[in-house]
């Protein structure tokens, strides 16, 4: 987690210290935090999940994707990189439309 968070810091141009104010703690807290000398309670992890807009699994290293958006499901991994929020929005409604038609053990509904 240490990595993810001085990573994600660092792509603000933030400083420790910027930091620390943002979550009213000491910079030395955020030290720690990155070197892994020290670990976030529950809601401080939520909350730099949210500060940074990425889940917490991603900053847990449980995931290597950011964050999922609250419509998605599932990481279908499909590259919508350079697709426009429009068309991003249709392949993920296919995608719900294609589920409806198939049961849950994946044999198509009748």
């Amino acid at each position: 987690m240490n990595n993810r968070i001085r990573t994600l810091r660092e792509e603000l141009q933030m400083s420790q210290i910027d930091l620390a104010k943002k979550f009213n703690i000491t910079s030395a807290t955020i030290s720690q935090y990155e070197l892994g000398k020290r670990f976030p309670d529950q809601k401080t992890l939520e909350n730099l999940a949210d500060f940074f807009d990425v889940s917490v699994d991603y900053l847990l290293c449980r995931s290597n994707i950011r964050k999922l958006d609250n419509e998605t499901k599932t990481s279908h991994n499909l590259d919508v990189s350079g697709l426009p929020d429009e068309a991003i929005k249709q392949v993920e409604d296919y995608i719900d439309y294609v589920k409806q038609k198939y049961n849950p053990d994946g044999s198509l509904k009748k």
